[in-house]
């Protein structure tokens, strides 16, 4: 078996998380946020429609983490997101976090949304 070192481009890998938080680049933060090529920003949730939408140049599918359970978008911003012609996979958290990572790994063009276990 062969082993390579795993490589980002500048976009951020989650470290981990946990109840109420997740570690990204070996800080800790609290509550839901926002990865992508732009960095790592506060989310302010379903509510936070344009946090997404300013992605929607940048990538070709954001992952929506809906905490510890997979759930709808509420149907204005999934309609906001699909005018905006951005790719969404919605699924729980944890799932989110660890699919972001694998096709951040590959070098695709992808973003995290993801509210907190």
């Amino acid at each position: 078996m062969r082993l390579n070192e795993v490589t980002y481009t500048d976009a951020l890998p989650v470290d981990g998380y946990g109840p109420g938080f997740f570690r990204v680049d070996g800080e800790i933060r609290e509550g839901a946020l926002c990865l992508g090529p732009q960095g790592v920003s506060a989310w302010g949730g379903f509510e936070d429609a344009e946090t997404l939408l300013a992605l929607a140049e940048e990538v070709d599918v954001l992952f929506v983490g809906t905490g510890p359970e997979i759930a709808f978008l509420p149907k204005p911003l999934r309609l906001r997101l699909e005018e905006a012609g951005l790719g969404v996979e919605v699924m729980a958290s944890p799932s989110a976090c660890r699919t972001y990572n694998v096709l951040l790994s590959e070098g695709r063009r992808v973003a995290l949304a993801v509210l907190p276990t």
